[in-house]
């Protein structure tokens, strides 16, 4: 299994109504300082709609990118019950899926 796969498989263990951020999941698949990798990898997410990529945020609780635009991101994570505001998710600790 290769480096994507790796992270998109883990990925799909955050739950509807979670998020995690590019971090946790770089080091959930054992990348030290993973962060830029893994935004990369989910900017190349050939399976949006079933490698929910959305669910993964800044550990700043900014949304960050997406391959369709931030409005997109923040509509997905706020069908899900996710609040934000500004761009940032609120309650963040509370949200965050943990490995």
């Amino acid at each position: 299994m290769n480096l994507e796969q790796k992270i998109y498989k883990k990925l799909l263990e955050v739950p509807k109504g979670k998020i995690t951020t590019y971090g946790e999941l770089a080091k959930a698949v054992g990348l030290k300082n993973g962060q830029r990798v893994v935004g990369k990898i989910m900017n190349k997410n050939p399976y949006p709609v079933i490698i929910p990529c959305h669910r993964v945020v800044m550990s700043t609780g900014k949304i960050g990118g997406y391959a369709y635009g931030e409005h997109i991101k923040t509509k997905l994570l706020n069908d899900e019950g996710i609040q934000t505001t500004d761009g940032k998710i609120l309650d963040l600790e509370n949200n965050v899926y943990r490995f």
